[in-house]
């Protein structure tokens, strides 16, 4: 099934990013360039920069500067975001492309890679819910309050999981069409930003 996939890329960008745990550490993409296991490992390995840079800039000593930098690397990370979930779609679009839609197919709240983002963020809730839930270093309490959080998030993945098998299957028979609207971001956009278009016709 595509989520088991799924999760198993999620599951290695993760593992691998933790080897060193550093926002600024390179990147490397171990699968093809155009097939959907390199779409899937970058989506989430952006996913995991950003997971960390919102801890890094939650320090309440963090430097004024340094907490701008950051928040300038989050925006770019949520654009990468969105991008590669395009991507994704698109991936599918092209799939299913020739699969013939049944007069009465319906269309899904989401689309395939919108349902993905999700996963992939549940599996990172899902590692660090777990990292917390065995800390050596915290109170029993503070562990069985994680234990059941964990064991909430793992009947999530299951439910998800199950719902985006269905979703790609019902599309494939052609019980469902997807349909793909750019997110069309506006506050990076020179044009659509006024406070953007104000500096761009200043200078």
């Amino acid at each position: 099934m595509f989520s088991k996939l799924t999760i198993d890329i999620f599951g290695e960008s993760i593992e691998k990013y933790h080897l060193k745990d550093d926002v600024y550490q390179s990147f490397a993409n171990p699968y093809e360039m155009d097939s959907i296991e390199h779409l899937l490992y970058r989506k989430n390995w952006i996913d995991t920069v950003q997971w960390h840079y919102e801890d890094i800039i939650r320090d309440p000593q963090i430097e004024p500067n340094a907490a701008l930098t950051l928040k300038r690397k989050i925006d770019a990370s949520n654009q990468d975001r969105t991008d590669l979930v395009e991507f994704i779609d698109s991936y599918f679009l092209n799939k299913y492309q020739s699969v013939e839609i049944k007069k009465d197919a319906t269309i899904n709240t989401e689309s395939p890679a919108w349902a993905i983002d999700r996963l992939s963020i549940l599996t990172l809730k899902i590692y660090h819910m777990n990292e917390e839930a065995i800390r050596t270093d915290a109170s029993p309490e503070h562990l069985e309050k994680c234990k059941t959080k964990l064991a909430i998030l793992l009947e999530q993945r299951v439910d998800l999981s199950k719902a985006i098998d269905q979703l790609l299957t019902n599309i494939e028979a052609g019980n469902k069409y997807m349909k793909v609207y750019k997110q069309m971001k506006m506050y990076n956009d020179d044009e659509l930003n006024p406070v953007l278009r104000k500096t761009t016709k200043e200078k």
